[in-house]
């Protein structure tokens, strides 16, 4: 893992990567660009990307940038405690899911919670090259305190769309089969699922099974796995040199013309036009050098390089 701070004078082109990214707007301004259109940007905005998602941007004055950028795997497996969080499941995995998110999320810090943010930052990126074993805790541990803030801000700014279950003294955890059923689409992608069937191993009736998992994320099982194989593909696209219908039938979707239907409403791009696009930019995350959790802290070198850590 690299450190390092993003400076934006000159428009920073549209690009997509691979991992989740949390971008802070330390000074100056800008306009995002996204598939969800122009969002003007300024000190204490952050923006939460999921994998595949395609951004820019536009309009830099004096545009100052700190990235914590980690990989879906980190999410699924030391992480994945936070989807049965109210705040931390809607900021990492609902809110961003959402028809409204477009695989995004924003929110705006105040000052005083800024400046406890990079406090958490700089503590990430000190331990950049820290031995896991004996500092895997740490990592963890300072990535749920960034975690925690942000999804303060989240109920702040995003309380209609969190409902009044988001209210204050009224969190409580996700039924835990939403947990387990996750993990069952997560780990069988290009598995032809019904919804009977993580349902059955998971002794539940099939309506009661929606309803748990719409009331958790605001998505019913299918369209979740939907969101998952989306992602999927676009990593695929972005790193391989798969062919289109052999992407498709490893994420779970052999019907070439439902793949591209199902891929282009989540990325507003078909498969093709997204890899000719984004592929020969794409932003790799880099392998850290300690051996240790996939994430960085920093940012893609200004001079137009497409690494997460130079």
């Amino acid at each position: 893992m690299d450190a390092g701070h993003h400076y934006h004078d000159e428009p920073d082109p549209v690009h997509s990567h691979s991992f989740v990214e949390i971008a802070f707007v330390v000074a100056g301004q800008a306009t995002h660009v996204s598939l969800a259109g122009r969002q003007s940007l300024s000190a204490g905005d952050v923006v939460l990307l999921r994998p595949g998602v395609w951004h820019g941007y536009d309009d830099c004055d004096h545009l100052h940038l700190v990235n914590c950028c980690f990989s879906g795997e980190l999410l699924r497996r030391e992480l994945a405690w936070t989807r049965q969080d109210l705040l931390l499941g809607y900021l990492l995995w609902t809110g961003p899911y959402s028809a409204r998110g477009r695989g995004m999320l924003s929110t705006r810090l105040d000052f005083e919670a800024f400046e406890e943010g990079k406090v958490h930052l700089a503590a990430l990126d000190a331990l950049r090259l820290a031995p896991l074993a004996q500092h895997r805790g740490d990592i963890v541990g300072r990535l749920a305190l960034l975690f925690g803030l942000l999804g303060r801000a989240v109920e702040r700014t995003h309380q209609p769309f969190l409902g009044p279950a988001g209210s204050a003294g009224s969190l409580g955890p996700a039924h835990p089969a939403i947990g387990r059923a996750m993990r069952l689409l997560e780990d069988r992608l290009a598995y032809r699922w019904t919804l009977t069937e993580p349902a059955s191993q998971l002794h539940l009736a099939p309506g009661y099974l929606v309803r748990l998992f719409k009331a958790a994320t605001g998505l019913p099982p299918m369209a979740y796995l939907a969101r998952l194989r989306a992602e999927h593909a676009a990593t695929l696209l972005l790193h391989s040199d798969q062919p289109v219908t052999c992407i498709g039938q490893a994420v779970g979707w052999p019907d070439q013309n439902y793949f591209a239907r199902r891929f282009k409403a989540h990325y507003g791009l078909s498969a093709t036009t997204y890899r000719a696009r984004f592929a020969t930019s794409a932003v790799h995350l880099a392998p850290n050098r300690a051996g240790g959790l996939p994430f960085e802290i920093g940012s893609r070198p200004a001079d137009g390089g497409r690494s997460a850590a130079s």
